[in-house]
């Protein structure tokens, strides 16, 4: 049983506030936000607001585990990140399991962070070279984490190809795009493998999960439901997927070399790490039009699962009149300037 094939909960706003209530003895108004494969609401109260998170059925408790334990872990050593962080914020168990229509799940309450998701403000350089440092600094805090459930095989792990692999007959498009870039991922990444570094990363710092402030200040990311034990410059990788997949076609290289110089200001990477960003970043976005194909089938009614498709899509097909050997020098030598 995986989350990616069961069915997300179906709570309602007026379960959700009875949850509140009786788990965590919160009295207020429900709003449901939006998820890929678990149910989430923001609870306003008079008093705060919080996020009531219910996982999927699928979901195990070693994984919601290792999501508080990397939070606190994180605040430990850089005390900075206490505010930019949805850690378990109420009183009690952390995680609890409830029981609804034949169908348990495991609940959390996190702490509600405030800002502007960066899906809804402009792009520019200044806000992006400090997101990079922002995640540079958090896998500073991280690089030390170690939890069971991280060693994982996780498909949204851009070292799982398997997943493409298996799952590419669900494109109706040209799968043939998969297979190029996944011989540019055997050619120019994996002989260099055993230099990339590995640890414990975020692995989703996408635009629907970091958060700034009306200063373009980044203030919080959220969502750690992605994060697995991988390649360290994954982490900067899938950021500037998501970046281009939001910006001007012309910007593309300007707008995700600023992530990327940042974060080698704060997480130095060498030569190897920076010279495969490129192809980790198209790569990930392989995953993402596999497994929004996958998903959909199973599950139609959600929009959520197709959000980021038709641009990846349009990326991808670009990209592949690209010189990909030419933007990693670029993108290198423009870190390390």
């Amino acid at each position: 049983m995986s989350v990616f094939s069961t069915p997300p909960p179906r709570y309602s706003t007026f379960e959700a506030e009875q949850l509140a209530k009786s788990k965590f003895g919160i009295n207020g108004q429900a709003n449901p936000l939006s998820s890929e494969r678990d149910q989430n609401f923001l609870i306003r109260s008079e008093e705060d607001s919080f996020i009531l998170k219910i996982s999927n059925s699928a979901e195990s408790f070693d994984e919601l585990d290792m999501q508080n334990k990397v939070m606190q872990h994180i605040v430990k050593v850089d005390p900075e990140f206490e505010l930019t962080l949805p850690l378990c914020s109420l009183n009690g168990d952390e995680i609890i399991q409830i029981a609804n229509k034949g169908q348990t799940n495991w609940v959390r309450g996190l702490k509600y962070i405030d800002g502007k998701f960066l899906k809804d403000l402009k792009h520019d350089h200044l806000i992006l070279l400090e997101l990079g440092s922002f995640l540079g600094r958090l896998d500073n805090a991280m690089k030390d984490f170690n939890h069971p459930a991280a060693k994982r095989t996780f498909p949204w792990d851009v070292r799982y190809t398997d997943f493409l692999k298996l799952h590419k007959n669900h494109v109706n498009k040209d799968r043939g795009i998969i297979n190029y870039y996944l011989s540019k991922y055997e050619t120019h990444v994996l002989p260099n493998e055993s230099y990339l570094r590995k640890t414990v990363i975020h692995n989703d710092g996408n635009d629907h999960n970091v958060l700034l402030d009306q200063n373009g200040k980044t203030t919080g990311i959220i969502d750690f439901g992605d994060m697995v034990y991988s390649y360290i410059v994954l982490e900067p990788a899938v950021c500037m997927a998501y970046i281009a997949l939001a910006i001007e076609k012309t910007d593309t290289l300007e707008f995700i070399s600023q992530i990327l110089k940042g974060y080698h200001q704060a997480f130095h990477l060498n030569e190897y790490e920076l010279n495969s960003v490129i192809f980790l970043m198209c790569l990930r976005l392989c995953i993402t039009i596999t497994m929004a194909a996958y998903r959909k089938k199973l599950f139609p009614e959600n929009a959520y699962l197709s959000v980021s498709e038709n641009q990846a899509w349009e990326l991808l097909n670009r990209m592949k009149n690209e010189d990909l050997n030419d933007w990693s020098r670029q993108l290198t030598e423009y870190a390390q300037s």
